[in-house]
């Protein structure tokens, strides 16, 4: 009899109990945080440059304020490669800035600061998309074949990005699109370079 009891509360029981952990199992906490690291496909468009995106690496931590079950708030701090390679038209290149040597390219490091709006696609809260503005700090700047120890590019840069976040459980991965707003040129104003990158990342989330 105590069996036949047992049984009949499991089957009673089971199926409560199962539909709570699937609730929990979509339930996201109002704070997240975690690191996540990558590619970043780059390229600085404007005349004295080649066309053609670069592969560099990028990597950094976020932050994740979900104040409601929509919407989401993700500041992040990444530090992000990026390379350039200029034109072998010497009609499209500054006479004065590089010496005769062939190797002409330039390479940044930035500290990138992005905060991001989360908006959940459907309601399993796994899917967000992101738009927001990111502001990255120059670090160091190298050019090949410089003349001098000068520096041919602004200090700091605006952006807007836009992307995919996937959210498996501990893992997530996605994939951005970056514009560059700010004219990278500080040598004068006879061209305009600016950036475009695509960012790609896997990483973990706690």
């Amino acid at each position: 009899m105590r069996k036949i009891f047992f049984v009949l509360l499991l089957v009673v029981t089971l199926p409560g109990f199962a539909q709570r952990n699937k609730v929990d199992g979509e339930h996201e906490n109002f704070f997240r945080f975690g690191i996540k690291a990558g590619a970043n496909i780059n390229k600085i468009t404007g005349k004295s440059y080649k066309d053609g995106f670069n592969f560099n690496f990028q990597a950094g931590a976020f932050l994740q304020f979900n104040f409601s079950s929509r919407f989401g708030l993700q500041p992040e701090v990444n530090f992000v490669q990026t390379s350039a390679e200029f034109s072998n038209d010497v009609n499209d290149i500054y006479n004065d800035l590089f010496r005769s040597g062939s190797q002409k390219k330039s390479k940044l490091n930035f500290l990138e600061v992005p905060v991001l709006l989360n908006i959940n696609v459907g309601s399993s809260k796994r899917v967000k998309l992101q738009i927001g503005p990111a502001y990255g700090g120059l670090l160091k700047q190298t050019v090949d074949s410089l003349k001098n120890n000068g520096d041919i590019y602004k200090n700091g840069e605006w952006a807007v990005i836009g992307g995919l976040w996937i959210q498996i459980p501990f893992v997530n991965l996605g994939a951005r699109y970056k514009l560059g707003l700010t004219d990278l040129n500080s040598i004068d104003n006879r061209q305009t370079w600016k950036s475009q990158a695509i960012q790609v990342f896997v990483g973990v989330t706690f």
